[in-house]
């Protein structure tokens, strides 16, 4: 069975959500969605990912708020940097992080929290030297960011994911 379906849980959510995007119930999208619901898992499978091991789950909780508070104080933030005249005087920059984090599944949240936050965008990561490229809408201390980076975000993703 796991050689046809590798992932049954993804399968089930692929033909799930085909069906509802297409609002139909039809047997020419059910067949359609079968075989998505088939051939995906199989891609997945072929690329041979490492298991993903999730060790906290109170971290899991806090870093789901810590994130949450954070976007919106961002939109606040970037809706006053915009809606402002003085927004010509900003400057908007480039900040390179050291990271100590190393596991794909938290390097993949971390840019999922970067690039979600208004105001910023992960831009590169070097693996080699585990140095994070960001670029910040209005940058004014260079440190704050690493701070925060360092140990609002990686903190909690090292004991998710180390």
């Amino acid at each position: 069975m796991t050689r046809w379906l590798p992932f049954p849980a993804m399968s089930i959510c692929l033909l799930a959500m085909w069906l509802l995007l297409n609002q139909t119930l039809s047997a020419g999208h059910i067949v359609l969605g079968c075989i998505i619901a088939t051939v995906g898992p199989l891609a997945m499978s072929a690329l041979e990912l490492p298991r993903a091991r999730l060790r906290r789950a109170d971290a899991i909780m806090r870093l789901a708020v810590v994130v949450f508070m954070d976007i919106i104080r961002s939109n606040i933030v970037v809706a006053g940097i915009i809606l402002t005249p003085s927004y010509r005087t900003r400057t908007s920059g480039f900040i390179t992080i050291p990271l100590d984090l190393r596991s794909p599944y938290g390097l993949a949240a971390l840019a999922c929290i970067i690039t979600s936050t208004p105001g910023t965008i992960w831009v590169s990561f070097e693996s080699a030297k585990g140095m994070l490229t960001i670029h910040v809408l209005d940058l004014i201390d260079e440190n704050a960011w690493i701070r925060t980076i360092k140990h609002r975000y990686e903190r909690l993703l090292l004991e998710i994911f180390e």
